[in-house]
Parts: C-alpha cells; structure tokens; sequence
C-alpha cells in the first residue's frame, strides 16, 4: 500500500472506525473496505500495475546488469544478510518513493541505474572498449537525460569475465587449500570473543563444550529432525491477526510486522571461543536476523530500551570514559588510603533467567515509570508481544533443531533489554546499601562495579548474602584495590584515584592495516580514537606517554605513516583548543578541558526523506560521491524526489574472517 493509503486507513481507526474494515484471513492478503469508491479503485489497479511493473524491472537488472550484483566467493557457505542484488533495492526505494508522490517512477530510474552501473566500473578498474569508452564520456558530461545504449552495457560487462591476474589466482588457491586442510582435519577457525584475532580449534572440542554449556544451563531442549519454521510463521501471523482484529496494534504495524515464508529461516547456533580466559571456554550467540520473531523483537527493543536507559540512568554506564567521569566526581570526596574497588560477574546472564521473569520484568518497567501505554500501544500489547517473541526462540545446530526454553537468545534486539530489566529490579537492595554507605555501584549488562570504603572480608561477605537474593543469578566477585572494568584500569594509588586504558592479557597490536581496501577516514579515525581515548583515561603524564608511545608502535607496525600518525595526533589537540604541549604542570587542567567538553548531539535521520545506497568500496573511489551526487542531480533535481536525501555508505570485499570463517 502506498503511505496515504496507510494514513487513511489510521485515521479511519482513530475516527471510531466510520467505515468497517474486513480484514482477510490470510496475513499477507491486503485489507479491503466494504464500501470503495471509484478513487480507490483506480488507486489499487495502479498499485497492482506498479508491483507488476518493479518486478518486471527487477527481473531485467538480474539479467542485465553486471557490477552492481554482490560478489560471492565460490565455495563460500557464509549466507550474508543482504540482498543478492544491489540494482533491484535501487530501483525499489526509488520507486517506492515515486509511489509516494503518486508518480509512476517511469524510465529515469532505469537510466540512472544504468549510467550509474558504467560510472562503477570505470572506478573498479573495468576496462570498456574505445567505443564505448567514447560513448561513456558523452554521457557524464552531458546535462540532458538520455538513455544508455545496450551495446556499452553488454560490452562493457563482457570485459570483466577477463583471467584474473596470477598473484589473485594464487590467493584463491591459497584460501581453497586452507579450506581443504580445515576439513581434513576437523579444524575450525573463528573470531575470538571481544577480539579480532583468530582462534584454530578441534570440531570435536567444540561439540564438546558446546554439549557441556547446554547440560550446564538446561536452556535448550532438542526437538530431533522437526522443522518448528512452518508452525512458527503461522501462530506468528494469527496471534498478529488477532490483534489487528481487536484493533490493539493499527494496520500499518500489522503489515510492518507480519512474516512472509519466502523472507524467513530459523536462526543458527555458533560459539565465539573466549580466549582470553582459561581452558577457553565458549560464548553462544544465536544468529537469528532472518528469524520469523526478529521483526517483533526489533520493534519492541525500539520501544523499550529508551525507557529503560531512563529509568537506569544512574546506575548504568555504557563506556570507559563514562565510567571515568562518574569516578572522578565520586573520588573528590570519598577517595581514603582503605578505599576497595570490586568487579562482579554475573554467569551465564542471558540463558538463566526464567522467560515468564523476563516478561514480568518488562511489565515491572511500565509500571515502575507509571506507563499505561507507549508510543499508543498499551502495556498489554507489549506484553503479549514480548512473551511471545522470548517463548519461541528456535535454531538449528549440527544437523538439530533447538527449542530454547530458558533465558533469551544472544543476538535478539528484546534479550538485552530484557536481562537489563531483570537485573535492574534484582540490585536494587544493593544498590541502596551501597549508596547509604557512601559508595558507588554500576553496572555494564552482566558485570557490576563497586567502590567503597568497607574491609574486604566485609564486602565478601555481602556478596554471600547476595547471592541468595535469586536462585537464578550467581555472582563471582573480585575485590582488591585496583580493578578491571570495561577498557578502564583503576586503582586506589595512596588514597588517590589512578586511571589508565586497560588491555586484556591477550591483547594483539592488530589493528586496520594502513593498505587494505578501506576508506581513508576510517583508517585516519583509529590513530585520532587512540589518542583522545588516552587522554580522557590516563590520569597522569607519564601513564598518558606510556600510552601514546606504544599505540603509535602499534600503528607503524600495522604500517600506518608517521606523518598520518602525528597529523591525527595534533588534531585532537586542535579539537580541544590545546595549543601547549603536555607538562607534568598542566597536563591535569587541560585533561579536564578534554573531559568536560561536550559534543554536539547528532541530529537523527529522518528516514522518511533518507535513501541509504552502499556500494562495494575500492582504492579509486575518492571522487565518487561527486560524482554520484551530479547524477542523481542529473535525474532527480526538479523530480517529485527532490527532497530525498541520498547516503553513500560503503560495503568492504571479502576478506580472510569472511572466507574463512562460517557460521552455520
């Protein structure tokens, strides 16, 4: 349906329903009015004509045009969360705008497509015969609108199926090789946990731990060889129904949130190995973005995470310097010779609370912030919405199909929120003790932070107590005078707060190297983080040098320039207005100039007037937003669109993780 036609039909709820909606039985039918005037009509055949039409040109890029496909590895397995097609997700926003103006997107669409597939090849590298080539440049510098000729098309696309050069063969060699011995041997390679360093272990041992974890939590139980996926997008679709039919959600989130078969799969099961913790143990992650809950889920997380990060402003942190600030006004008057900082662990947060808590958790947030409904869905709504996305988690692993009846999945938007929910509400006992004795708690998710001036023998006893507050939830504590927490390093130095950016044992100097295949800016913006990181977390001078000196070692050996480094190093300062160099007199005050300045909130997109394009980036693509802004001036300036603002975003070619590393 177009966006009036949605407006219509909202409004026609919020107007005592003045015309009866027969709603039909099958979620993916489009509802109809029992009384249509002629207007209406003549609208639903032009959108039947103009669905009709996007499939047709849909079908002629999948045939014609060649660079704008996504390029897939053979023999690559990874199922990758885009479309296939980069030209038909074009064509469809363009034309799902046009529609919105009531204007059939008619050929210039095509043509910009086209003149913009040529424009991409010539960026990558692919050769276009003279001709052609003669052709192409007529076209970028004229200003009228005109129409590709076929035969640059085809010519040009004929050219990229030339033998790659030997040194690319010899890598696709290498990579199929790799691949062969990782079977032969039963060896898996991933991504270690909260780290970009790869990790070779035994298939075995994984299947081990994996059945280990799963008899430890008793969160999952094992439905056999039974696909739950039919059953599943049916209840989903009759509970979404029922709901549109006793008008508690509006027709737009009904259409928003159905499942269509054809879009949907179950999610799948990996472990992302721990590393740097001992005998390696494993974190689960449910990979589930094309689950036939994720939608519902998603929705949900929009709604309630902004009230929860209110509702916990206070006790939550989500950064290292965050973290920092909040110590540093607790420090000026609290901080003793005998003042102890403790970490807190939470096992296994995710799988171990009860579902039914979860929800009554969610319902326990309306109620604590006294919300009868949000955003004009009532409370009830979300409940029963929550409790059905949280109750039918199901994956497949090896070859099984999994129910999850404990805890939530890692990797649904609505878990964190959730766990984040049930945490809140079950340290609020602590939360008042600490604060009635003068300290300060926080928490990050499933680890907690306390600093407080108690003996430690005290404090371990307090975390015994504690731990009988729920069945569920079981705390390891470590209490010292200097802790770990987030990338912050803190310690109580003499009765003086110490702070510097912490890296775990196993911490590799890896980082983007300085030639691969990425944006300038993005390469630039690593040496700039680093630096301004270490200000805001080293409290003294010779703890930030110590910093700088060996993150910048860390960038010549991924082969950054000096000159970048230092450019980026000095921009920093320049940020801030610091135009001194650091001394052991005013590294302080100009340490809090760099805290206390605040940035500029970004403003939010406003999706309504915003189409995102990404394209696979190369070396050469410098000048290319440019140039795609001429073009999409060319066609659309003076076009019903012209108030749509196009964003480049840029999609990375595969690399080693993607080759090497699967999921499924």
């Amino acid at each position: 349906l177009t966006t009036n036609h949605d407006d219509a039909m909202e409004e026609s709820d919020n107007q005592d329903e003045e015309r009866e909606i027969a709603l039909s039985p099958h979620p993916n039918q489009l509802p109809t009015t029992n009384t249509q005037n002629q207007e209406e009509a003549a609208q639903a055949a032009y959108l039947t004509y103009h669905e009709l039409h996007l499939k047709r040109l849909d079908l002629e890029v999948k045939q014609s045009l060649y660079f704008l496909e996504v390029q897939r590895v053979e023999g690559n397995n990874n199922q990758q969360e885009e479309d296939n097609y980069i030209a038909p997700t074009l064509f469809r926003q363009l034309g799902e705008d046009f529609t919105a103006q009531k204007v059939s997107p008619g050929r210039p669409v095509q043509q910009f497509i086209n003149e913009l597939d040529i424009l991409l090849q010539q960026f990558h590298n692919i050769s276009l015969t003279t001709t052609n080539r003669r052709q192409f440049n007529s076209i970028i510098n004229s200003n009228n609108s005109i129409t590709i000729p076929d035969n640059i098309i085809i010519a040009s696309q004929s050219q990229t199926n030339n033998k790659p050069v030997k040194k690319k063969k010899n890598y696709h060699r290498l990579i199929k090789r790799l691949k062969h011995k990782f079977r032969l041997t039963n060896t898996i390679i991933r991504k270690t946990d909260k780290s970009k360093v790869f990790h070779l272990g035994q298939l075995d041992d994984y299947h081990k731990k994996s059945m280990e974890y799963m008899n430890k939590t008793n969160a999952y139980r094992c439905l056999g060889t039974q696909d739950p996926l039919p059953d599943l997008i049916t209840r989903i679709n009759r509970s979404l129904f029922e709901l549109r039919l006793a008008k508690w959600i509006t027709q737009k989130q009904y259409e928003q949130l159905c499942v269509k078969k054809d879009e949907v799969e179950l999610a799948h099961l990996y472990y992302l190995p721990k590393a740097h913790k001992p005998k390696t143990p494993l974190r689960p992650i449910i990979s589930g973005l094309k689950h036939p809950t994720i939608k519902i889920s998603k929705f949900l997380d929009d709604i309630l995470r902004l009230l929860f990060d209110k509702m916990a402003l206070k006790t939550t942190v989500m950064s290292g310097f965050e973290l920092v600030k909040k110590l540093q006004g607790w420090s000026k008057n609290n901080m003793k010779q005998e003042t102890i900082l403790g970490t807190i662990d939470v096992t296994d947060l995710y799988t171990m609370i009860p579902q039914v808590e979860g929800v009554l958790s969610l319902r326990k947030m309306l109620d604590y912030l006294n919300l009868k409904q949000v955003q004009g869905l009532k409370a009830e709504v979300i409940i029963r919405l929550a409790r059905f996305v949280i109750q039918n988690n199901y994956f497949k692993y090896d070859d099984q199909y999994y129910h999850q009846i404990r805890g939530g999945a890692m990797g649904s938007p609505l878990t964190l929120t959730t766990a984040d929910c049930y945490m809140f509400f079950f340290e609020r006992d602590i939360v008042r003790q600490i604060n009635n004795s003068g300290g300060l708690y926080l928490r990050y998710i499933d680890d907690m932070f306390i600093i407080i001036n108690w003996p430690i023998r005290h404090i371990m006893k307090e975390v015994d107590r504690w731990n009988k507050f729920d069945p569920n939830i079981k705390l390891s504590a470590d209490i010292r005078f200097e802790a770990n927490f987030l990338d912050l390093y803190i310690k109580n130095q003499d009765g003086q707060l110490f702070t510097t950016v912490y890296h775990k044992p196993s911490y590799e100097p890896y980082y983007l190297p300085f030639n691969s295949i990425h944006p300038m800016h993005m390469k630039k913006n690593i040496p700039f983080a680093m630096l301004l990181r270490a200000i805001r977390y080293c409290s003294t001078l010779q703890a930030y040098l110590e910093e700088r000196g060996k993150r910048k070692m860390d960038l010549l050996l991924n082969k950054y320039p000096g000159k970048i480094i230092d450019q980026q190093f000095n921009l920093v300062l320049q940020k801030f207005n610091i135009n001194q160099t650091f001394t052991i007199h005013n590294y302080n005050l100009l340490r809090e100039q760099v805290i206390n300045t605040s940035f500029k909130e970004k403003v939010p997109i406003d999706h309504r007037r915003t189409i995102f394009v990404h394209f696979t980036y190369c070396t050469n693509m410098a000048t290319f937003p440019k140039k795609f802004h001429t073009l999409w001036n060319k066609y659309f300036g003076e076009s019903p669109i012209n108030d749509i603002t196009p964003i480049l975003g840029t999609r990375n070619t595969d690399n080693l993780q993607r080759r090497l590393v699967h999921t499924h």
